[in-house]
């Protein structure tokens, strides 16, 4: 299944992308597992989605929870927390 990934703010400086678009693998099914997935691509990526690092993730411009699901042809977005004020 091919989806397209965001990066916003602070991880698209430290990952040096904002967009990509990639087939998943197979055993890749919720938002959790596409985070633990990335975070297998090399240090600086297994720091800036370390589990327990305060990232948002939104599933087709929705708010969603790790355990989401993730549909054929989602745009998943990942970026840090947003203070307002």
């Amino acid at each position: 299944m091919t989806v397209t990934v965001l990066f916003f703010a602070s991880l698209r400086e430290t990952l040096g992308t904002g967009r990509e678009q990639f087939t998943l693998p197979a055993d890749v099914r919720t938002a959790a597992d596409l985070r633990a997935h990335l975070r297998e691509r090399g240090p600086a990526w297994a720091q800036a989605l370390a589990e327990g690092r305060a990232v948002r993730v939104a599933i087709n411009q929705v708010m969603a929870d790790p355990s989401m699901p993730i549909p054929p042809g989602a745009e998943i977005a990942f970026f840090p927390p947003v203070t307002g004020g």
